[in-house]
């Protein structure tokens, strides 16, 4: 188990991540939920981050925006600049983007949950 590891409760969409991993724990009842970093099909899911004069904005779909119903969307959104992590929930309807102001970073990475399709990091 690492830390910022995302995992699902089977037969449930809760999710729980792990902010502290000093000890073994037993897991059963949940499942790893894997990051994707490549798109296989045409709906795009890898998080794009854009560098802006005073923070990043994370787009999900460089070209076309990922879908925002209610049967289909992304829950959450995250930046990692070197060692803060920021979150934007979203709701469907919203756009598939969140603009983090934050300080600039040496370190930058995203990811995204989409409710279908599961984790994604870029």
């Amino acid at each position: 188990m690492k830390v910022f590891e995302i995992f699902k409760v089977k037969e449930s969409p809760v999710l729980l991540e792990v902010l502290i991993a000093d000890a073994e724990v037993n897991v059963e009842g949940l499942e790893l939920v894997p990051e994707k970093t490549e798109d296989a099909s045409t709906e795009k899911h890898v998080p794009y981050v854009e560098e802006k004069e005073d923070g990043y904005l994370v787009k999900v779909g460089k070209e076309v925006a990922h879908p925002m119903t209610d049967a289909h969307y992304i829950q959450i959104i995250e930046i990692c600049v070197d060692d803060f992590l920021y979150r934007k929930y979203l709701k469907p309807g919203e756009a598939p983007e969140a603009y983090f102001k934050v300080p600039k970073g040496t370190s930058v990475c995203a990811r995204e949950y989409c409710n279908i399709h599961g984790l994604w990091h870029n």
